[in-house]
């Protein structure tokens, strides 16, 4: 059994050259972060949570300070946690200016009877924890967002209905991409966190998969904890996290998220279907996968000098 163990995604779809060596730096600074809190006998819980508020503090990456601007050119951050002790949980959605969402999904699984607040009322409460603000939007995402809007303009974008289309056709455009991490402890504690900035041009009030326990997140001491990335409706459609969670119940990790992307090849084939899912179980083995051109990805256990890091891992072709 390997204890303790971290592995992080930065998000899966279609990497731009110029995000590519900033996102394996990143996703390998999370990681790190995140082991660090376990080498020290810290939490499976806590160290999600760093390695997650690493990634949104990075804008080459699609959550917290990256973000991706929605149609009308605002920001709507999505966050989740989720402890495999408890099986306690919280989320929080369309969030304008915390600069870290999965601080407040976590202060909402400790400090509320709820695990989903959305909008003005997870920010009043953001408000009564002091938790600190941020403009969410770099230069980079309002360049990819003037690209597509423009397209859109010129009627070279039917919007979203024929989204397979679009995808093929414009696939630097879109972003789809997700951070998360997933954690096992010394103690035998599984976690996940999960957070995004959404999908370019989204329509405002769209939520995905990020927040939604079961979907793009879950952690179960009985089976192991995921975290998805991708197209979030896709997610939401096979409940795919803990689709995952279960598999790990009679196979290893890596076999998980491996069925778990064909299971998406075959039930959502023919459509825009773009998904990454990183998984670990209970005996410590990691899980990787994805079926779009990217994910970029890194992992730590014990006996590593430093993380490991890339930008694909299992690729199931569609």
């Amino acid at each position: 059994m390997s204890r303790p163990v971290i592995v992080v995604h930065g998000g899966a779809g279609t990497w731009h050259p110029e995000r590519q060596s900033p996102g394996i730096k990143g996703a390998k600074e999370a990681a790190l972060e995140g082991f660090k809190i376990l080498k020290a006998g810290g939490s499976a819980l806590d160290a999600v949570e760093a390695a997650v508020m690493s990634l949104e503090d990075n804008e080459v990456f699609n959550a917290g300070r990256g973000s991706t601007l929605t149609i009308d050119q605002r920001v709507e951050m999505e966050a989740s946690i989720m402890d495999g002790k408890t099986l306690k949980a919280g989320a929080a959605g369309l969030l304008r200016d915390i600069k870290n969402p999965v601080k407040l999904a976590r202060i909402i699984m400790e400090h509320t009877d709820y695990v989903f607040l959305v909008g003005e009322g997870a920010e009043k409460l953001a408000e009564l924890f002091n938790l600190e603000r941020a403009n969410p939007i770099t230069e980079l995402r309002l360049k990819y967002w003037k690209n597509l809007k423009e397209k859109l303009l010129k009627g070279e974008v039917n919007y979203l209905p024929k989204l397979h289309k679009l995808v093929k056709e414009n696939p630097n455009l879109f972003v789809y991409e997700t951070v998360g991490a997933v954690a096992l402890d010394n103690e035998g504690n599984v976690a996940a966190a999960t957070s995004t900035g959404g999908m370019t041009l989204k329509l405002p009030g769209r939520i995905g998969d990020s927040p939604l326990i079961g979907c793009g997140n879950y952690a179960d001491n009985e089976s192991g904890a995921c975290s998805a990335t991708g197209i979030g409706e896709i997610a939401i459609r096979l409940v795919l996290a803990k689709t995952v969670c279960e598999y790990m119940r009679s196979m290893d990790a890596q076999t998980a998220v491996e069925e778990a992307i064909k299971l998406v090849n075959r039930r959502i084939a023919g459509q825009a279907n773009f998904m990454g899912l990183i998984a670990v179980d209970t005996k410590g083995n990691i899980g990787a996968a994805h079926n779009s051109p990217n994910m970029c990805w890194a992992y730590m256990k014990p006996n590593m000098d430093e993380p490991e890091a890339s930008l694909t891992a299992k690729l199931i072709k569609q």
